[in-house]
């Protein structure tokens, strides 16, 4: 077993009567499926906001979330409560990620296969030393605050139909029209992607195609990253500040 803390982590415990309703109306994801559910809050304009897991257990669900974000989730989430029988609390519990032998009550991490297992528990786990950006970036896994940015991206760009984060015949849900528009498009125009790096740029940095503006460039390991492009300008050589960048085969 390869395991690691996720410090990082908050994992919200929310309850009531009301609950599996009050989430099943918010969320990207349908809460009907089964294990661990990968999901999104949108804007009403279909911009993200927050990604999280999701787990049932007994009468109750587990939210687990980027610890920077619990409080303003916690607040949108109170926001929508109104006077529906739901609490939004603190769990204490923490986020175990590992590779893999899984150990017992662990769930397997939805988004992709090499993303191994997380375990909820009071246990703070085993310090291991595994590279996650670098699993990210060879499968073009975005992450909270990096590749994901709220108010900003939208879900289909950064993937969610790959990664199982979405749900297109669930119903409605906070932003569901426009990311349903965004669907059935003929394709999208803008994305995340991977690209082929030569050379080192901060997160962040602006990608050029002639000295257009081309994308951004996000989180980098190995020589390859996880690029924002506008594909029509992702041909040939693009520059990303020193760095050379290529759209991977």
């Amino acid at each position: 077993m390869n395991g690691e803390h996720a410090s990082d982590r908050t994992v919200l415990k929310i309850s009531g009567g009301d609950a599996r309703k009050f989430l099943q109306d918010l969320v990207t994801n349908n809460l009907d499926n089964q294990g661990l559910i990968y999901a999104a809050l949108l804007t009403p304009q279909g911009k993200y906001l927050f990604d999280f897991f999701l787990l049932e257990q007994d009468n109750h669900w587990l939210l687990d979330v980027k610890s920077d974000r619990a409080a303003a989730l916690t607040g949108r989430l109170t926001m929508y409560r109104l006077r529906a029988d739901v609490i939004i609390e603190d769990s204490g519990l923490s986020v175990q990620r590992g590779l893999g032998a899984a150990p017992v009550g662990a769930v397997v991490d939805p988004r992709h296969a090499d993303l191994g297992w997380r375990l909820y528990g009071t246990d703070a786990g085993i310090a291991a030393d595994i590279d996650w950006d670098a699993i990210r970036v060879e499968h073009c896994i975005p992450e909270t605050g990096i590749e994901l940015i709220p108010d900003e991206t939208y879900i289909l760009e950064a993937g969610f139909e790959r990664l199982n984060g979405v749900d297109f015949k669930k119903g409605c849900y906070v932003g569901q029209e426009i990311s349903a528009r965004m669907k059935h498009k003929t394709e999208l125009r803008k994305g995340l992607a991977s690209v082929e790096v030569e050379g080192t740029a901060p997160v962040g940095t602006p990608i050029t195609s002639n000295g257009k503006p081309a994308g951004v460039l996000y989180t980098q390991a190995g020589g390859i990253a996880i690029a924002y492009l506008r594909f029509n300008r992702a041909k040939g050589d693009l520059r990303a500040g020193d760095a050379s960048v290529r759209l991977s085969a």
